[in-house]
Order: structure tokens, then sequence, then C-alpha cells
């Protein structure tokens, strides 16, 4: 299997790099990271300047100043050849849950394979201690990947509880859970008076279903969540359709 790994964290986070030796027990492993931490890019792609590479004693490469989705465009497109049979990101420091997954860079990464056209997976951690546990069920999903492809044409976003392997209860397919709406802002002022604005933590967790990934992974589960890139809310179509008639909603300003 070969396999592109990327993430959100930067080419040094321990995420990736347990991964990446846990990966190569078994697989063709390149490694495109940001050379920095790059948390909360979500999709950007850098089109208003040019990219550059550092490459490693070991084969890794980081990306100068790239954004997850950079780093996965570049390992797809030219960085590896032959190219990836599917592309993985992670292993995340901290979970990517309910819609998290909108700013995550980790998620990201997965979402710009899946958009080249390979399978992809999103991997994290709901801490920052039991990066091996996370490793271990990483190569167990991808294993099972390599024997048994899954062709639903959706990105994989799994969430590892921060436990040893032993205390993991298994594994639940989940949906997203949401929060409350994040409004916080703290304002401090520099040596010079100006304003500097810190976004603040996110919101509360709203929906805690027993279905979500909030709650599997809170229980001690590996929550598997099937992701799409296609946003379009295809069941209110219709809705729409008829408020633009009931509204008198036209092009043409009449």
């Amino acid at each position: 299997m070969r396999i592109l790994l990327s993430n959100d964290d930067g080419v040094l986070a321990p995420g990736i790099q347990a991964l990446a030796s846990a990966l190569r027990e078994f697989a063709d492993v390149k490694l495109v990271a940001p050379d920095r931490n790059r948390s909360g890019a979500s999709n950007a792609l850098t089109l208003d300047g040019p990219l550059r590479i550092q490459s490693y004693p070991n084969g890794d490469t980081a990306v100068i100043n790239g954004t997850p989705t950079d780093c996965v465009y570049l390992g797809v497109n030219t960085l590896m050849r032959p190219k990836p049979d599917i592309v993985v990101s992670g292993i995340n420091a901290g979970p990517n849950l309910g819609d998290d997954v909108i700013y995550s860079g980790t998620v990201a990464a997965a979402m710009e394979g899946r958009h080249l056209g390979f399978p992809a997976l999103a991997v994290s951690l709901d801490g920052y201690q039991h990066y091996d546990t996370a490793a271990i069920i990483t190569c167990r999903i991808l294993r099972a990947l390599a024997r048994e492809p899954l062709r639903t044409g959706k990105i994989l976003n799994v969430n590892v509880p921060d436990l040893p392997l032993s205390r993991i209860l298994g594994i639940k397919v989940t949906r997203c859970g949401s929060r409350h709406p994040a409004e916080q802002v703290f304002c401090q002022q520099d040596p010079r008076g100006q304003d500097l604005y810190w976004i603040g933590p996110p919101g509360d967790k709203f929906d805690v279903a027993p279905d979500t990934d909030f709650a599997a992974v809170a229980q001690g589960y590996v929550s598997v969540t099937p992701l799409q890139v296609d946003l379009t809310a295809y069941a209110a179509q219709d809705v729409v359709v008829s408020w633009l008639e009931k509204a008198g909603v036209s092009a043409n300003g009449e």
C-alpha cells in the first residue's frame, strides 16, 4: 500500500511521527506536512505565492508556510511517484468532532485527497498522550481497507479516545454532533496601544445524542464518521424553489 501522509500540526508533531513509524512497518509512506502548526486552516489553498519545500534525511517533506491542503495537493501531483493508493491525515493532537470538522486542517487534508480522487482517512486523538493507540487503530483500518476496499466515495473521520488500547471498547459508526456557537473574543493591547484580538475557545457541546461522534468518544469508543465533499443539501432544493416563487425573487429585478 502506498500512503500519502499529512496533517495540520506540522511535520515534526508527535502524532504524525508516531503514525508514520507504525505505517512504515507494512506500507510505502510519503510524509508531506506543513513546516509548522496550521490547525484551523481548513481547506485553505495558497494561490498568492510560490511554495517551497524542505526535505529531511529520512525522506519526510515540509512545505514552508504551506497549508494541509497545499501539502496533499503537492504530494499527489508532484512529490509522490508513483501516486498514492490512499491519503491519510493525522494523528491530530486533539479531537475533530461535530462541527469542528468545518475548521479542521486535519479533515481538510483528507478532503483534498478525496477531491483529487483517492480514498481518504482523517485521524484525531481526543487528547495528547496515547498516540500509539490511535496509530494501532489506524493501521488496523488501513489493513482492512487493503483486504476489503470501501467503495463509498466518502472520507472516514476517525476519532480515538485518549486511552490505552486495552481500554478501548470498540468502534462505532457515528454522525457529527454539534456545538453552541463560539462567541468569545479576547481583546488586548500591544505596547503601542493597538488592539489585538484572540479568538476564544469553541462553544459548549449541544447535540451529544447517542449516535454522535461526541457520545462515542466520551464512552470510550472509536468514532468513525463518513464525510462527503459534496455539501449540497439535496432535500432542501425543492423548498428553495418554492420559496423563490412565493417570495417573487427574480434575477432581472422585475
